[in-house]
């Protein structure tokens, strides 16, 4: 696929392509999206790629000095070692560790899905490829009924669903999919994340190869543990992406 290039996406129209993107959701909250953004943005500059986080809505933060820190988009901003303000890179935080809606209706602010995509507009026309984080999970409310599917299929982007190893994550991680492919978004691959300390039982040995024979789509990766960020498993990831890029 060359630069300036356009692709139709499955059931949304063409895809401008210009700038390469991907988006990276989850089985639900806590389940290590940051933790993973951060290796792929180290793995994707290691190769030589200009990389830019976006992180459109972050809740849960706290407040330092007068203002609200989003702690997840610092992290993947450092990570990324790009200068743009934080503002850019996070145009929406809210202190209550809620779904994106709600705390904003909770404190009196109206989110904007314009301002959100304008906003990744500028930046993922700066940089080779753009890192988007969601909050939560596939199907949580950024505004109104506006879902997190419902950006990602504004946005055209692609997307990565991190997801749990042990029991119970295949049906959470089909019915993501399943979300994902009714909308006429393309998802890449899962990544399987142990952000907890698990017992490595049988489901977590048989998880991956179940996922991927009833869905067709690729395990990534499997991240052992959150304590150290083991490169070498982001590397391989980062090939796969890029080879999916060059289609």
């Amino acid at each position: 696929m060359t630069k300036g290039s356009r692709v139709k996406g499955q059931g949304s129209g063409v895809r401008d392509v210009t700038n390469r993107g991907i988006f990276i959701t989850g089985t639900d909250t806590g389940v290590g999206k940051t933790f993973i953004g951060v290796g792929l943005i180290r793995a994707l500059k290691e190769k030589g790629f200009r990389v830019c986080p976006m992180k459109p809505v972050e809740t849960g933060c706290k407040m330092l000095k007068g203002g609200l820190v989003p702690e997840d988009a610092l992290k993947l901003l450092r990570a990324a070692e790009v200068n743009e303000p934080i503002g850019s890179v996070n145009p929406y935080r809210f202190r209550n560790p809620l779904a994106p809606s709600v705390a904003a209706g909770l404190e009196g602010v109206e989110i904007r899905k314009e301002k959100i995509i304008s906003a990744y507009d500028k930046l993922s026309g700066k940089y080779d490829i753009t890192i988007v984080e969601g909050a939560g999970g596939i199907m949580v409310p950024i505004c109104k009924k506006y879902l997190c599917l419902d950006l990602i299929r504004d946005l055209s982007l692609p997307v990565i669903i991190v997801s749990r190893p042990g029991l119970g994550t295949i049906n959470h991680t089909l019915l993501s999919i399943e979300a994902a492919r009714n909308r006429g978004i393309d998802v890449i691959g899962v990544i399987i994340n142990c952000a907890e300390k698990l017992k490595r039982d049988v489901s977590v040995r048989t998880n991956p190869g179940v996922l991927e024979e009833l869905t067709g789509i690729p395990v990534l990766g499997f991240i052992p543990n959150m304590k150290t960020l083991q490169l070498n498993v982001f590397r391989q990831v980062a090939e796969r992406m890029i080879s999916g890029f060059s289609v």
